[in-house]
């Protein structure tokens, strides 16, 4: 054990878990069970027996999952082209360049690994 975790975004077990947890709040170890049999049954993480222990991973990366974010708060538009100007008129340069890469990535353009010189 004694190894640094990232919430549930990578396998770990109930113990490592509350381990994390604990420093922001007291928090059971049943809790802490009773929450991740709940995400398991919902699909979220998977699970696999290691010795006496569950060993927990997440179904999702956390790109996956805020990529679902992002793909539901869209789909909340009315204006979907409205909606991502604004967004990217409120983004940072860096993104701008990372998002123009990840769009010709999508395309199969060759040059998907070089970044523009800024926002056009």
């Amino acid at each position: 054990m004694g190894r640094k975790v990232d919430g549930v975004w990578t396998d770990v077990t109930a113990t490592e878990f509350l381990a994390e947890v604990r420093g922001a709040a007291k928090v059971a170890y049943t809790t802490v069970m009773t929450v991740a049999d709940i995400l398991h049954r919902k699909g979220w993480l998977r699970r696999e027996k290691a010795g006496r222990a569950w060993l927990y991973e997440p179904v999702r990366s956390r790109e996956e999952y805020t990529a679902g974010l992002m793909r539901d708060a869209l789909g909340d538009s009315q204006d979907r082209p409205a909606a991502l100007l604004r967004f990217v008129e409120a983004i940072s340069d860096e993104d701008v360049e990372a998002l123009d890469a990840a769009l010709r990535a999508a395309r199969g353009e060759a040059d998907a690994g070089t970044a523009p010189g800024g926002r056009a």
